[in-house]
This record gives C-alpha cells, structure tokens and sequence, in this order.
C-alpha cells in the first residue's frame, strides 16, 4: 500500500513493522502530527514487500538503498550495507586515483533518542592524499550543517548530486568545500546522513541532541568497516560540524565517553553551535530559514510525546499543512516557500511556537533536554562563533562555551567578528562558515597529528 503526502510529492511504501521496537507507531504519530489527522500520509517503512515501491520525494526518486532492512544488526556502528558513491565533484589524478578520494555509500545501525535501533545512511571517502603526520591515518566525522528533512537532501546524496534542481526542489551540496578540504590533508572522511534524512523509514529528527551525536559517533566507528578503508581502530578521530552540525558535532564530544568510548577523540570542531533552542527557535522565526523551525517542530513531535501533545493541540490545520509540506523540503526550497514566515501563523492561538512551548511546562521540559553544554566534552573542543549571528544566535553558542569552561574543558573559544550583514537574511550566519573554515581545518589537523591544544577558557570573561 501507498500513501502520498497531500501538497509534497513525497510517496513512501507502507507496511506494519515487526521486530523493530514499534517504530511504525511513532512513525504514524509524527505523519499525523505534521499533517493533521488523516490528510498527512503516514511515515513507515516498508518491510517485508519483495519489491516495495519506491520513495519520490518532490520529483526525486530516491535510491533503493536507503530502504532499511527489515531487521538490523545488533552492534552499534555495525555495517548493514554498502556500495560505491562516485562523488559529483572528482578528477583523475596522475596515478589513475580519483581526486579528492574514493567514496563508499554506507548504511549502518545506531541507536535512536528512545533507545531504539535505528539505520542511518552516509559515505566514507578514503582520500588520494597521503597522511604525513605521526601514526595511521586519522579520520574526521563530519556532520553537516542544515540541508533540510527531505530525503532527496541528504548529505551523502549531495556529494553524488552537488545541485539537485528539478523545479520542484533545491539542494546543494555546500558542506563539499569543507569535506574537500580536510581530505587534502591526508585525512579519511565519514559523513552522517543523520537520523531519518535519506533513510526512508522516518522523518529526520532535526536538531535532535541525542540522535545526532549517536548518529556521528556511529558514523566513525562505521567507517573502520568499510571494505579498503584505511582507518583503524586506532586512528586519531576529529569531530567536524558548522550550524546543524556544530550542534550535532558539540553533542558528540559530550556524549562520546559514555556512548563510543572506543572511538579515539583527539578534537572537535563546533561552528556556530545550536546548544540552547529555546533561544535559537528565536532567532529562526521569521528569518530566511523559518522553515527551519517547521523541520524541528515536526521531529520532536515525532520523537517526544510531551511536545506532540502540544502540537496536536495548538497548530492549526494552516500550520498542520505547512509542517507535511516543509518535511520533504531541503534548504532552498524552504527559503523560497516559507522565508521570512512567522509561527504565529501556524497557530490556533496567533502566538509564536515558542510562547506556546514556554506555557507547556512539559513541553519546555523537553526541550530544555536538548540543551547541550550541561556535560563536560571529551578532548579539546574549538568553538567559533559569528559575533553578528542572529539566526543561530551568538549569546546562546558564547554560553555554550563558558558552560563547558566552567566544567573544566579544554575549550578554544574564537568570537568571529564581523560587520552586520543584515539581519534575519542568512549572512550573518553562512558567512563566519566560509571565513572561518581555514582554521578550523587547521586547528582540528593539528590535533589529529597529536599537536595539543591551548585552552583560551581563562579570557572568557573579556572575550565578546
């Protein structure tokens, strides 16, 4: 059986889940949630189909391998499948190799927010360059910044496809640069497709703390599995994450002792990092990216309960609509269709998600769960932020950091000043990302080849 999502030209298969931890009941919950009673189309996998029908989502088809298996391994990090990516941005180099690297589409397992098993999907590259620091080749986790909930946003598609443009969606590869870059240094990359962004099974959880990290960590312990990779167990690993995944790569370092262990941390590199929500879904309404803020109202009401109820109750069937239309988008079609929207229009009451959360004391609860900064992070961290920031606000990323000194961590704050921009537009945001990418390339290099790091945590107080 098929469903189509009304207004998104999204097709997922359906089919009761079994063995899977009652995945296709949270899965109906959020279709319901975004969609608004029975008009939405549900959100499940197919599972047992022999030959179920394929995903289209806003013109694209998206491959069969990113259809989950019916059952997963039992290991997190543990290879479920793989095959060979051909990178849209290549060249040959003059010993026949393609440049920058070799790249292998992965699927693997992690576990979810609720502790469930869960598929995520990304690529290894095994770079061209040789490594010439001390020990094997180190590896970079790379988790990229927003690309949208869409499947046909994924990060791992966009290094196949760096411009999707079929007049019903844009995406673009943009995070290539900074991947490109840390390969030239010798370097393996992995990276993350994140939890239900390509995977057809579920809507991607956006901003979901746990999710992410579990997601990222999973990616390096995945990428020591793929068939000619040359990482190891004992590589040096670096977590390397802008915007989205500043916070997805800042919630890692917290969660890493106690979730990978096994995976060798030697630095993370957090750019613009959306460590506190409640100040960022701020920030995000009525900005350029508003769409954002539907991406991450549909996938914590997937994922949590306490917030669904909320929006069950106080989203109108306006903003039911938008939220089913929003979750097939990726980031340019966000700016061209929700732009500059305030939530106010999307609820029953007039007022502005984020006042609604605020008078839910179990919703704010559940969200105030996703605060990162309230763990001490493994290794040294650097943490960049645009002083001018007003989409991911800057206040909210500088405490992260003055929260993570307080605990006693190797932090290396750097405030990236820059003239205003302009506000609500992006600038203030993307920009800092490009300016500031050389040294964080550099900064996390270093720490791969073993060089420590120098923690700035006593300047905080006069830091802007």
């Amino acid at each position: 059986m098929s469903r189509k999502r009304i207004g998104s030209r999204s097709t997922r298969t359906t089919a009761p889940a079994t063995g899977r931890g009652g995945k296709a009941g949270l899965r109906l919950l959020a279709a319901t949630v975004a969609a608004g009673t029975v008009c939405a189309g549900l959100y499940a996998a197919p599972v047992s189909a022999a030959t179920p029908d394929p995903v289209v989502s806003r013109g694209v088809t998206i491959p069969a391998f990113y259809t989950p298996p019916t059952e997963l391994p039992a290991t997190n990090g543990a290879l479920i499948r793989t095959e060979a990516l051909p990178l849209g941005l290549s060249i040959p180099g003059l010993d026949g190799r393609p440049m920058p690297g070799t790249a292998t589409r992965l699927m693997y397992r992690s576990t979810d927010s609720a502790g469930l098993p869960v598929a995520v999907t990304g690529a290894y590259i095994e770079p061209t360059a040789a490594w010439k620091g001390a020990g094997p080749r180190p590896l970079v986790a790379v988790a990229s910044g927003t690309m949208g909930q869409g499947d046909q946003c994924a990060p791992s598609f966009a290094l196949q496809n760096p411009l999707t443009l079929n007049g019903d969606t844009v995406s673009v590869g943009y995070e290539a640069l900074a991947i490109y870059r840390l390969l030239a240094t010798g370097a393996a990359v992995v990276v993350t497709d994140y939890v239900g962004l390509g995977t057809t099974d579920r809507l991607h959880t956006y901003v979901n703390r746990l999710d992410q990290a579990h997601a990222l960590l999973d990616a390096a312990r995945a990428a020591r599995a793929v068939p000619g990779a040359s990482v190891t167990t004992a590589s040096r690993t670096g977590l390397y994450g802008y915007s989205q995944g500043g916070g997805a790569s800042a919630a890692a370092a917290e969660l890493q002792p106690s979730y990978a262990p096994d995976v060798p941390l030697a630095g993370t590199y957090a750019g613009a990092p959306p460590a506190d929500l409640t100040s960022v879904m701020k920030g995000i309404d009525g900005s350029a990216l508003a769409g954002a803020l539907a991406w991450s109202i549909s996938g914590f009401a997937q994922a949590d309960p306490d917030l669904r109820a909320v929006v069950e109750a106080n989203v109108s069937a306006t903003g039911k609509a938008a939220l089913a239309d929003a979750s097939t988008m990726c980031v340019g079609d966000a700016l061209f269709g929700y732009g500059f929207t305030k939530s106010s229009r999307w609820t029953t009451s007039g007022k502005s998600i984020g006042e609604v959360i605020a008078a839910e004391p179990r919703a704010q609860a559940a969200l105030d769960k996703q605060r990162i900064g309230t763990l001490k992070p493994a290794g040294p961290v650097r943490l960049a932020t645009g002083v001018q920031d007003d989409i991911v606000p800057h206040s909210q990323a500088r405490q992260l950091a003055v929260d993570w000194c307080r605990k006693g961590a190797d932090v290396t704050y750097d405030a990236i000043v820059l003239p205003n921009l302009g506000d609500k537009i992006l600038t203030n945001h993307l920009v800092p990302l490009i300016t500031d990418q050389g040294k964080a390339v550099s900064w996390l290099t270093d720490r791969l080849a073993g060089k420590p790091a120098t923690s700035n945590c006593r300047t905080m107080p006069v830091q802007l």
